[in-house]
This record gives C-alpha cells, structure tokens and sequence, in this order.
C-alpha cells in the first residue's frame, strides 16, 4: 500500500497431507485467506517456499503454475466468482470443458446434472448468476468446484450463504467425497459444523499459527 509493506503472513510452517479434511480458523485480518491464495497458487509469495504435489512451486513458470491449478485444484470463492454470461449448468461445466477430463458432451451433461442436483439446483439450470440468490450462487460455486474432481479442493467460506439444510447437505457431500476419493479440502471458515468435521483445525492470529487442533469429533 504505497510505502507502506503490509506483512501478511510470518513464518508460517505447515504441512497438509493428501485426504486432508483441514479448516483454518481466525479472527478477521488474520491472514487466512491469504494462506489460502498462496497455497491455490493465486498469490505470490516473497519469501519461504512452497511445495505442492511433489513441486517446488517457486521453481515452476507460469505455464506449469497454470496447469497445476487446472489440474489439481478446486475453488469455491467467498465472492463466488461466475460468470455472468454464462447459466448455471454453462459455469459448472466450464471446468471439464477448459480442463478436457470432461470426457463427450453427455458424460459432462451426466456429470454436471448430478452436482446439481446434489447442491438442490436442478431448477435453475437454464438461470444466470443474476437471477440467483446469494445462496444459490454459492451452491453453483461449490459444484463448479467440485466438477472436475480435483485432488485439492480450496474453500474459503463456502457455507457463509447457505441456511443450515443446505449447508450440512453439501458439507456432508463434500465429506463423502474426501472419504471415498481422497481429496483434500482446506477450508477459511467460522462455521462451527466444518470445524466439527474437520481433522484438524489450525488457528491463525497476527499472521501467525497460534494453535493446531485436532477434532474433537467421535
């Protein structure tokens, strides 16, 4: 900001292994969501190192850095991030269409059809972000997320617009999908029910790790 160097991370040391079912919790500015840009190879980093997948990602161009994102990654975006030109069933199926694992058009139509339905939005397939609610939109995110079955699945508050019927539903898909695939799922969230699920639950302050908690869950 101007001369002014905004620190928003110090000495963060993690480690998150594959199946991971992680949240990361902490007050506003804490620097949550940074980690989370940083480690979905959305932001820079300007000091440390970060390895993903085997890869040291300092070392990679930005062709490489775009396929790992293709590739191996999932997003659910606090601000949804659609497209505004495109319906519902046009921006979940982007991904497969961009990333090529969509296999033919009806092995796609199968695919996306199923996440919706899975997310309650079978109804407004044909329906632009603009018609949506915030809520609906958020549920067109997380299976946009989900659709090309990354192996890492990055979600910054992704019940914050979700009534509580519709957050444990798709808390309990994306839970289903950990156990029997394997995917990671880091999580920014306040939700107390993530936590609930979560394996473990590292708490960041000041841009710091202040705690790591393992869930307390039965």
């Amino acid at each position: 900001m101007g001369n002014f160097d905004v620190e928003a991370l110090k000495g963060i040391n993690l480690d998150i292994t594959e199946g991971e079912f992680i949240s990361i919790a902490g007050p506003s500015g804490a620097g949550k969501t940074t980690l989370m840009n940083i480690i979905g190879l959305i932001d820079s980093f300007n000091s440390g190192s970060l390895t993903l997948n085997g890869l040291e990602i300092a070392k990679q161009d930005r062709k490489e850095l775009a396929r790992l994102r293709r590739d191996l990654l999932g997003y659910v975006f606090q601000s949804f991030n659609l497209l505004p030109v495109l319906n519902v069933y046009e921006n979940v199926e982007l991904p497969l269409v961009i990333s090529g694992k969509g296999g033919s058009k009806s092995q796609r139509r199968e695919r996306v059809n199923y996440l919706l339905e899975e997310v309650g939005l079978s109804d407004r397939r044909q329906h632009i972000p603009t018609e949506l609610s915030g809520g609906q939109q958020q549920r067109v995110a997380i299976a946009r997320a989900l659709v090309t079955s990354p192996r890492i699945v990055i979600a910054d508050e992704p019940t914050g617009n979700l009534d509580s019927v519709t957050g444990e539903k798709v808390l309990a898909l994306m839970k289903e999908i950990n156990q029997n695939e394997k995917t990671t799922f880091i999580f920014s969230t306040h939700d107390p029910e993530i936590w609930k699920m979560a394996d473990r639950i590292i708490f960041l302050q000041d841009g710091l790790i202040k705690s790591q908690t393992a869930s307390q869950r039965q």
